[in-house]
């Protein structure tokens, strides 16, 4: 029988997400064409997002059904069981035979005929318990990192690192709420024409509804945002609502000269570039050709006019006749590796750090993470992102302002870089929390208040429990002049 085109492009985004360390999201908007029926790609993101999500406790029950763990099974095996298992238990509007058959078929399309018979049998049983809770399911006296990882699908060293910094109560709210499916924020190049391109969204079908956290964003749900025409035209662009106040740290002026580092998808590039204008200068650095790539098309689709320039070429102010022939914002791409010393000839008024890290306040957006993260990365990243730091804060003009950010939860790649940077340089202090507080508030929803996102020493802080969004961190430093 032939496979639904839902499921096979499910099957294939698991394995290429296994097998090549791809994201989820990127290879889903890459098989989701225009041709794919909305209900299509609706499942087939659904089934793939929910076997990422809920990884750990599908293999928990797939292993009472199997002689040997399901990981040590040929992947194709191991992600059609997956696959029926989700559907089984997560899906009840799915017919428990259409999801045991189509993980059969899918099998033999992977050319593991011999595996066939065991799928078929195994994904049965499971069917046959398939409303059993998982509480009932776990052996008692299990270790309270344990039972809640089985519980709610996370990595037990994930779980015990949080619940030794969050208590249990915290600790779990993050857990689920990492595998609620998070929402579809929007970011407005024209935040006064909200309303309007809300309803040029509710005309394509789609529901829209105001920001949780920004005046300037939008949450869109029921369809597929980049088929529609504000899309297209270049009025939205899709980022997180934390995603999207990061910049606004930076309290960016008319005129200044910008630099973002690591500064692929380039959500962020978009808003220091709108807020620097044609007087400004934005320099966009990424260390990955095929980002900057990315980063091009993004801008070009935004109608934000593109420069090339080897990075110790850049002008030194707007006096030269690109900058001046220009009537609106234009950023400077330039490849280059951060944890170097830049080569950059003059200083930059403002710089924004968006660093590479763990990404552990992604993990509703990015379920992969959680299965290929593991703990000594933390220390690695550290290393890089103190790299980084130095390098950007060599190039900041006296006076000037500089915001480090990831979208993780975790001290080694927050606070504590943050800490032995200022430790080692005399001429950097942390910026005053009231003074980030200004400049975010008049971007903040009317019912937010500025202080509940900045903890007792002035930090930036998101979460998916507590604000519906990523998991942000954020720490302004500032130069003496």
């Amino acid at each position: 029988m032939p496979v639904s085109i839902a499921r096979t492009i499910a099957f294939d985004v698991l394995l290429r997400v296994e097998s090549e360390s791809a994201y989820s999201s990127e290879l889903l908007h890459s098989a989701l064409a225009p041709s794919v029926q909305s209900a299509d790609a609706a499942l087939a993101t659904e089934i793939a997002l929910g076997v990422l999500r809920w990884r750990r406790q599908l293999d928990f029950v797939l292993d009472q059904q199997l002689k040997k763990p399901v990981e040590r099974l040929d992947l194709p095996v191991a992600v059609a069981l997956r696959m029926g298992a989700y559907q089984l238990r997560f899906l009840k509007r799915i017919p428990a035979r259409a999801a045991v058959n189509e993980s059969v078929e899918l099998v033999k399309r992977a050319r593991k005929n011999s595996a066939a018979s065991l799928v078929n049998a195994v994904l049965r049983r499971i069917s046959e318990q398939a409303t059993a809770a998982m509480e009932t399911l776990l052996p008692a006296g299990m270790p309270q990192a344990g039972r809640l990882g089985a519980l709610h699908s996370h990595p037990a060293w994930i779980v015990e690192r949080w619940l030794a910094r969050f208590g249990e109560a915290e600790a779990t709210a993050l857990l689920e709420a990492n595998n609620r499916v998070p929402p579809l924020a929007l970011a407005l190049r024209e935040p006064a024409r909200r309303d309007e391109i809300a309803r040029d969204l509710e005309s394509a079908g789609l529901r829209a509804q105001p920001g949780r956290l920004l005046t300037s964003a939008l949450l869109a749900s029921g369809g597929s945002v980049t088929r529609t025409e504000p899309f297209h035209a270049g009025k939205i662009l899709i980022q997180d609502e934390a995603s999207q106040a990061v910049p606004l740290l930076l309290g960016v002026r008319p005129g200044d000269r910008v630099l973002d580092l690591c500064a692929a998808p380039g959500g962020k590039t978009v808003a220091l570039a709108s807020a620097a204008g044609a007087s400004g200068l934005t320099v966009a650095a990424e260390i990955h050709e095929h980002r900057l790539r990315s980063m091009r098309e993004q801008l070009a689709r935004l109608r934000i006019a593109v420069a090339e320039c080897a990075a110790d070429r850049m002008p030194r102010s707007t006096e030269n006749p690109a900058r001046t022939a220009a009537k609106a914002a234009r950023v400077y791409l330039a490849a280059l590796d951060a944890s170097q010393p830049l080569p950059f000839s003059a200083p930059f008024d403002r710089i924004l750090v968006d660093a590479p890290c763990s990404g552990t306040g992604t993990l509703a957006r990015h379920p992969e993470i959680r299965w290929r993260l593991r703990p000594e990365r933390l220390a690695e990243f550290h290393v890089l992102q103190i790299n980084l730091l130095r390098n950007a804060l060599a190039q900041l003009a006296p006076g000037g302002r500089l915001v480090y950010s990831t979208c993780s939860f975790e001290p080694e790649e927050n606070e504590s870089v943050i800490d032995e940077i200022i430790a080692s340089n005399s001429s950097v202090r942390l910026a005053p929390a009231d003074t980030s507080a200004r400049l975010l508030a008049p971007h903040l929803a009317p019912a937010v208040a500025p202080a509940a996102l900045f903890d007792d020493r002035g930090f930036f802080r998101t979460s998916s429990a507590v604000h519906g969004t990523d998991g942000f961190f954020a720490a302004a430093l500032e130069k003496n002049q």
